[in-house]
């Protein structure tokens, strides 16, 4: 069964993350079952590290996140494709503080190499991952660095921490930013719900709706202020009666998908609020 385009391949399977910590052989096999299932075309990728790469029993398309820096890049890739795996994404933070864009440059240059090494093809995103930083003007030369380089953004919506999850006001920030660079983005943690809550954690969640949502408005010409008031949006009536006017799939150009630990709870809320229906 295909699924509307606004919700193909809208989650990837991070269950081997927090807090999920599903056993690597079990979210595996979990993984390969999706893939004969009604919903099949909801989950993306299987997003791994690179250092578990050589524990997969058998070949996935995998988003492998690498560890080290640009320098482990290559790497990487060569563990890959000896497990044999498709390749749908590599994603990589920036740890360098003091020098964020000069850390984006390096990643660049790191990618271009094993382009033209033949270890990357070219239809292979890289998003890179920028820290939430003080200084505005450094997170926005990384971006700016991350977009001349033709690289996507990778934003952390969440965590075990509490400062691991952006405010609205910053993460409307964010999506503005990537819009400008004409950049598509990916999240990664806290999104499991489609619609914005306290969970039980104690810890205020964005929903994935709420962000297609508000990718959709900025790219239209919304405020901030009206931006931030999508992201915080907490009525799911409201939301879906707003999604109900929209072609989502618009906004999918931009957010392009989430890293999930759960992909159950996306489902289900999608099935709750009738933006999907179970055959």
């Amino acid at each position: 069964m295909s699924l509307p385009d606004a919700w193909t391949g809208l989650v990837d399977d991070a269950a081997v993350f927090p807090p999920g910590d599903v056993p690597l052989p079990d979210a595996v096999n979990a993984h390969v079952a999706r893939r004969s299932d009604w919903y099949a075309d909801l989950v993306g990728s299987f997003v791994v590290t690179d250092e578990r790469i050589p524990d997969i029993d058998q070949p996935l398309r995998l988003s492998v996140v690498v560890t080290g820096g640009a320098g482990a890049i290559a790497g990487a890739l060569r563990l890959a494709a000896r497990g044999g795996h498709e390749l749908a994404g590599v994603e990589i933070a920036l740890r360098d503080l003091d020098d964020l864009a000069g850390n984006a440059r390096r990643v660049t240059t790191a990618l271009d190499t094993a382009l033209a090494e033949g270890l990357l093809a070219e239809d292979v995103p890289a998003y890179v991952e920028l820290p939430a930083v003080p200084q505005e003007s450094a997170w926005l030369a990384a971006a700016d660095a991350v977009a001349e380089g033709g690289h996507r953004l990778k934003f952390r919506t969440g965590g075990l921490d509490a400062h691991l999850f952006p405010g609205s006001a910053t993460l409307a920030a964010w999506i503005d930013a990537a819009l400008d660079r004409e950049t598509p983005f990916k999240c990664t943690a806290g999104l499991h719900n489609a619609v914005a809550h306290t969970a039980d954690d104690g810890f205020d969640h964005h929903g994935f709706l709420n962000v297609l949502l508000a990718t959709l408005r900025a790219f239209d010409g919304a405020t901030t202020e009206q931006v931030v008031a999508i992201l915080d949006d907490r009525d799911p009536r409201s939301l879906t009666d707003a999604a109900a006017g929209e072609e989502l799939a618009r906004g999918r150009r931009w957010f392009t998908s989430f890293g999930s630990c759960s992909v159950s709870e996306p489902l289900d809320d999608l099935l709750a609020l009738g933006l999907l229906e179970k055959p």
